[in-house]
Parts: structure tokens; sequence; C-alpha cells
């Protein structure tokens, strides 16, 4: 059964004029320009509230192709080495651009996320000017303020990932004053002002002003795809590790914020429930996350902060996690994309594990042959798939490999129709956003069939627990840390992709976990857990290569990367793995990049009071 749904229309957001577009979005609309006086209500401003909620799945500017929604796609899984762009080497340049680190601060793509995060502060703060004004006259107005704040908190979090922690922060008196333009990010001195305590205090406020769930009566109860306490606090915790992390001395970091952070996650953990009570948990099948209408998919228990999505009326761009030309494939499918978003070789081969069921170093998985390559027949070139090669059952929930069943679409076994262009994008299919033809059904817009009420999952359970184990690991608990990541490998071991009628050859699941061999697989899977940790370093691979196989596809690597001080390394070394597969592709990446650059049309229209972030000078 699917959820009842707060933010499924993004129809409001132009009902309340609060969708201009252009090199302005740090120009602060005067106040009159919404109709509040037909919206001083709580029903009024719960409706504004909702246009404020649909910002996380698509704005009005960038819905096209989905890249300034929260599902980071183009930079955490395409910039970060896990994707390529696919399609075909002309198409979006802006988004080749990224792809092969040539992108510059007029790069469109970037410039498009920028105006999302302060389109969608604007509707945050406009809700809570509403409030303000309609006073004690408002029902619930600090569960409608906390929520305002949530929303605005989880977007200039989303700022600070992109571009640094020297941006603007647009307060409720900013957004009152409306003059043209309003807020920097320099002082008078000309020095930056970091944001992190202002971001910190709006999340501290939404847990204050939230519900720990939206059960029972009254204002909001049943509306389960409204903030929680405990979404708050998961935000907050997620929010200190960035804060905590070391980057490169451009981000004004905060070491001691990890002890906070620890605390908050070890909270979520052993208290934590979702908008239903039910407690957090790992549900029990990987493949059931991305099954929409699972119940584990929805209310399982995993979901920390999922963005709920539903297919409704007319909406072509909101109701599936990235649009269709993004995400679909070619023809095969039915989906009608475009081809965009392929799985890189790197990022498939480094499923490879070991006989423990363990995953290879980088440079052994590297050493290995690619998992899918090409093969000349009488016909043409036909892809085919190694299944012998034993790999973490995972790999084919986030990726579509030829030979191995595809959701129920049927086996990919020719490009026609599956891969637009192999010499750009590789061998592999975006397969984990992708909706399930029964998904779709008869209620799927006809032009958008990537229409879905998948969730996309914001923070899971998976990552609360290895952003802890992060934690104990800096706190020199091996062990412990041992135990979080192990907690998530053993649930990799209960599902894998089945062999159906078009399987070829007997391959099994070795269950390293259970210690049992099970028949009737895809292909060979193995999965085992760690037994030691000789040093803190052995400990952080584990920990990070875990991060990659759990979250994978799901817009995460590149801002761990980042975090973690190790991008360019990490990216230079990708750079010369895949682009052995693509010659004269990539540039190198930079050395300081940890952030995006500031758009440059912004800096221009500031006036001066935007300056560009010390990456990118």
């Amino acid at each position: 059964m699917k959820k009842a749904i707060i933010y499924s229309a993004m129809a409001l957001a132009t009902t309340f004029g609060m969708s201009s577009c252009g090199d302005d979005f740090l120009l602060i609309d005067p106040a009159g320009s919404v109709s509040e006086g037909t919206l001083t209500t709580e029903s009024g401003i719960d409706m504004v509230l909702t246009g404020a909620y649909s910002s996380f799945n698509s704005m009005t500017q960038t819905a096209w192709m989905g890249y300034g929604s929260l599902f980071n796609f183009v930079y955490g899984d395409v910039v970060g080495g896990d994707a390529n762009k696919g399609s075909t080497a002309g198409d979006q340049p802006d988004w080749t651009q990224l792809e092969t680190f040539t992108f510059s601060a007029s790069n469109g793509y970037i410039a498009g996320k920028w105006s999302s995060v302060y389109e969608a502060v604007k509707r945050a703060n406009n809700v809570l000017k509403m409030a303000e004004d309609m006073g004690d006259a408002l029902p619930n107005k600090s569960t409608i303020e906390a929520q305002a704040k949530f929303i605005k908190a989880v977007w200039m979090f989303e700022g600070i990932k992109m571009f640094g922690s020297a941006i603007p922060y647009v307060s409720l008196e900013d957004y009152k004053a409306s003059t043209d333009p309003q807020v920097g990010n320099v002082d008078e001195s000309g020095n930056y002002i970091y944001i992190w305590d202002k971001v910190e205090a709006d999340l501290k406020d939404a847990i204050a002003g939230l519900p720990a769930t939206w059960t029972g009566n009254g204002y909001g109860q049943g509306q389960y795809g409204r903030a929680t306490s405990w979404m708050a606090k998961a935000v907050l915790a997620k929010f200190y590790m960035y804060w905590a992390s070391p980057y490169n001395g451009n981000m004004n970091s905060n070491p001691a914020k990890m002890a906070e952070a620890k605390s908050l996650l070890k909270d979520i953990i052993d208290n934590g429930v979702d908008a239903k009570g039910t407690k957090y948990k790992l549900i029990d099948n990987y493949g059931d996350l991305y099954t929409a209408g699972s119940e584990d998919c929805d209310w399982g228990g995993e979901g920390v902060f999922d963005v709920q999505l539903t297919i409704s009326g007319t909406q072509t761009d909101t109701n599936a996690i990235a649009s269709n030309p993004a995400i679909g494939q070619a023809g095969a499918s039915g989906l009608g994309g475009w081809g965009f978003y392929q799985p890189s070789y790197d990022f498939a081969n480094s499923f490879i594990v070991d006989g423990n069921g363990l995953p290879l170093s980088t440079a052994a998985y590297r050493a290995q042959p690619r998992l899918t390559v090409l093969v000349a027949t009488a016909e043409g070139d036909v892809p085919q798939t190694d299944l012998n090669v034993a790999v973490d059952p995972r790999i084919d929930f986030c990726m579509g490999r030829f030979n191995v069943p595809f959701l129920d679409y049927g086996t990919p076994t020719t490009l026609n129709g599956w891969v637009r262009d192999p010499t750009n994008g590789g061998l592999y299919m975006n397969k984990k956003n992708l909706p399930y033809i029964s998904d779709r059904g008869s209620t799927s817009v006809s032009t958008a069939p990537a229409s879905s009420a998948k969730n996309y999952h914001v923070i899971r359970y998976a990552d609360i627990l290895l952003l802890y184990a992060e934690c104990l690991i800096k706190d020199g608990d091996l062990s412990g840390a041992m135990q979080y990541i192990n907690q998530v490998r053993k649930r990799a071991a209960n599902d894998f992709i089945k062999a159906d009628a078009t399987t070829k050859g007997a391959y099994t699941l070795d269950d390293k976990v259970n210690g049992k061999t099970v028949a009737g697989a895809a292909g060979n899977y193995r999965v085992g857990l760690y037994t030691s940790f000789a040093n803190a370093d052995e400990a952080t691979a584990a920990l990070r290569a875990e991060r990659r196989t759990e979250l994978g596809m799901e817009g995460h690597r590149w801002f761990d990367l980042a975090r973690w001080g190790v991008a360019a390394d990490v990216l230079n070394d990708y750079v010369v793995y895949e682009g052995g597969f693509f010659p004269n592709k990539y540039s190198n990446y930079g050395k300081n990049w940890v952030m995006f650059p500031i758009p440059h049309n912004q800096i221009v229209t500031a006036m001066g009071r935007i300056v560009q972030n010390a990456d990118w000078k």
C-alpha cells in the first residue's frame, strides 16, 4: 500500500509565484509577490509548505534532466567515478564537462544546482514569513515553522556539500528586507563568512519543533512524508560528519564535531523510528529497497530520510527519481530514454570479491579483466558478461549487466536499445533507480515511462550504521567498527538476482556469512564477513569500500571522496584506469577540488558581494 503523500505536485511552485528563473536566485522577491492575503489559514500555509517540500525531488528549472534535485546522480556518481555520462559524446555538453573534469564556473548544470538550492531556500523562507505574519492566529505554528526550517537546512547543507561552507545564508530577516542583491559570502574586510553554525541552528530548531512520528490524530497525522525529529537528527549527524571532515583547509572544518555526530548516530541507532513509528533497522532483503510498492521499500524501517514519490495526475518530472531522458535506456527496455547514466567499468569491477567474499583492493580489482566485453561474431559485436567471476550480489541490484535478468524487462543480450554508444559510456546500464514495468502499469504517464512510485532514499539506515563505524574507527575502536560494517554485509547475503529461463549456465550464491551454497543464481555471487582489522588503515579501506558497494548509484560517492580529502588522488587514478577504455576522454582532476565553483553568473549578479570559493579562484 502506497503511503499518504505530501509533496507530489510541482504545480504548487508556480501557483504561489516562487519559481522564477534566471541569474538572480539571491535577489529577494518582495514579500507581496506571494498572495498571502488568500492563504492566511492553516490549510493555505500548508499548501505553500507542500510546495517547499516538493523541492526535494525536482526544481522547475532543472526538472527535465533532474540534476537540481537531491538525487545527485550527476555530481555524486558521475563526477565520483561510479558512472559515465553515457548517451553520445556530444549530448548534454555541460554534463560531459563534469564527467571529464573539464568543467568551470560557467557550467550550466552547476548553475542549475545553485539555483535549485536558493529557490528551495526562498520557498522555505516564504513559509516562515507567512507563519510569522499570522502569529498566534496560526494553529500548529511551531510545527509548521520547524518543517520549513528543516527544508531550508537540508538545502543549505546541500549548498555546502556542493559549493563549500562560505556561501550566502539567506535568513528570514534577509528575505523580508527585499533589497537587491541581498546576501554575500564575505564580510566588509573580504573574509569568507562560513555558515556552518547557521545551518546547525536551523536543524536544532527543527529537531525541537518536529514530532517523532506522524501517527495519531490532528494536524499532519497520517501524512508520513513530512519531516520528523528523527529525520532532522539524521541530517544533523551527517552535517556534523561533513563539518568535522578534513577537506583541504578551505571549509573552516571543526574535527570536534565528529564526537557530536557519533552521539547523535548512536541515539538514532538505539532509539530512532520512522514517521510511522517503526524502529529503524536494516530490512531483510537489499533488493526490496528498490521495489516500489514493497512495504520494506517504503516503511520497513530503513528509510531514515526518503523522498516519497507517487504516480499521480499528468506530472512527468516529479513522479520519478530522475527524468526519463536522464535515466532510461534508449529503447529495448521500453523506457524511451537517451541512454544516460551508465555505471563505469571501474565501479563494476569493484564488486569482484576474493575467496572469502571480501572486496579486492583497488589495484587487485583493476588487474582483473572487465566483467563485460564485446565479442566479435558474424552478426556483429555482441556483449558478453563473464558470470563465472565471483562478485558481491549487490552488483546486479546497482546496475544492469548483459546476460543477467533486468527487473521485469527481460534479459539484455544485444546492444540494440540497451546501450546507445558503448564507445562513450561503456557496457553497463543504470538499474537501481528505474521502475519495474509492473510498477508503471496502466497508471503511468504515457509520455514519461520512467514514472515510478519508487522512493529515493536520501539517508538510509545502512548509511547511519556506516557513518557510526567511521566514527568508531576515528576513536580507535576497530572491533566495534567491524561489527557495524559486518552488520551491513550480513544483509547482502540474503538477496540476489535469481536465474530464469534466459540464464545460461548454473550459478550459485556462495554464502560465507551463513556457511552455505545456494543454487539458482543469475551469476556467481559470494559474500563474507571481516574477522579482524590489523590497523586503522585497513579498517578505513574496508569502510570506504563498503560505502561504495552498499550505497552505489545513490549519489554519494564524490561527496564521500571530497569530505575524506582523497578526491584528487582517487579520481586521477580513476582517469588512468577508466581512460584506458575511452582514450583522450578525461582531463586531470584538480588537486584541491573538494567543492564545485560558485557559478560565474551569480558572482557577476551579486556585484562584489559574492566571491569565488578558494578552490576556484
